[in-house]
């Protein structure tokens, strides 16, 4: 039975959903796994553009074929453990997504992937937090060497979209 991984953190003010990976990988390994575009489009997605202007598209490519891009934003890049990128969204600036990821190895060779996404619209959590347990657990996956073909979301939605909707529901100033 698959499970909720993620949990509500609050961050400068602005709430979180924080989700947490191991893979018993190098970290340099895992940074390319979530970082180029090759290794990416095994689990969620590809990029095109130029990381050091800042800017890159991005497209879904595990949701189909007919994929438009969507611009980000670069905003900190400093391989091999952090990254902060968001959406850029001019005429809708409610839909903008602000991600960070987090690697840290320990001596052991394990590396913790700290994912997470400000959820500043509470009605999406029911959708987001399913997906992104989904995606994350395709990435798993696919560098376990399983496939990312493994996970099926039909395990994950409408399964764990209560878990979100409790976690990001009304919540006492924090």
């Amino acid at each position: 039975m698959t499970s909720a991984t993620g949990r509500r953190e609050v961050r400068q003010g602005t709430s979180y959903v924080v989700y947490t990976r191991t893979f018993v990988a190098p970290i340099h390994d895992v940074w390319a796994a979530v970082t180029e575009p090759e290794r990416l489009e095994r689990w969620i997605g590809t990029w095109t553009g130029d990381p050091v202007t800042g800017e890159v598209d991005f497209y879904m490519t595990a949701e189909g074929e007919d994929v438009q891009p969507e611009r980000y934003r670069l905003e900190v890049c400093t391989p091999p453990t952090r990254l902060v990128a968001r959406t850029w969204a001019d005429e809708e600036p409610d839909t903008v997504w602000h991600l960070e990821l987090d690697l840290a190895e320990s001596e052991s060779g394990v590396t913790t992937l700290t994912f997470a996404q400000a959820m500043t619209d509470p009605d999406i959590a029911e959708n987001v937090g399913p997906g992104w347990d989904y995606y994350l657990d395709r990435l798993v996956g696919a560098e376990r060497g399983e496939g990312a073909d493994s996970v099926h979301w039909d395990d994950y939605y409408p399964a764990l979209a209560d878990h979100y909707r409790r976690e990001f529901g009304p919540h006492p100033a924090s």
